[in-house]
């Protein structure tokens, strides 16, 4: 993948400071919000109908997620998507900064670990989880909390 200098890049577009939120559909409303609650800290900020489909926006330090209930619909995750060769995304990611309160949190709620447990990367160890609607997560520690990637030649 070609990768365009910083100066023609920040020239091109606005430049983003963080990913704002993420707008899912979920099977539970009340089941996913209490999940997200227990396992990351969502807070819920606000809550509605829009539609007919109840709603809420959650946040966890600068981490939104909204979520619409949608108990009727099916989800194709990343691999079902692929075997149907539909474009879709195969997980998001968050970033936890302290291991061992994830590690508590992980025994304490019994959340099960995919793919035989954590994932060492280059710089860092990942977890991946699935959220009550069947959502992959990766839950992200980066090694010394500095998110680093090798020079680009």
């Amino acid at each position: 993948m070609q990768t365009a200098p910083d100066t023609d890049r920040r020239a091109a577009a606005a430049v983003v400071a963080h990913l704002d939120h993420l707008n899912l559909s979920v099977a539970d409303l009340d089941e996913t919000v209490a999940w997200y609650g227990r396992v990351f800290g969502f807070e819920v900020q606000e809550t509605g109908v829009y539609n007919g489909a109840p709603w809420a926006i959650l946040r966890a330090g600068e981490a939104l997620l909204c979520l619409y209930e949608y108990a009727e619909r099916e989800l194709l995750d990343g691999h079902a998507l692929a075997e149907r060769r539909i474009h879709g995304f195969n997980h998001f990611g968050l970033r936890v900064r302290d291991k061992d309160a994830w590690l508590e949190t992980l025994r304490r709620e019994q959340v099960p670990v995919l793919y035989d447990g954590v994932v060492r990367w280059p710089h860092g160890d990942s977890w991946y989880v699935e959220d009550p609607t069947g959502y992959e997560i990766e839950v992200a520690h980066w090694d010394d909390d500095v998110v680093r990637f090798p020079t680009v030649a």
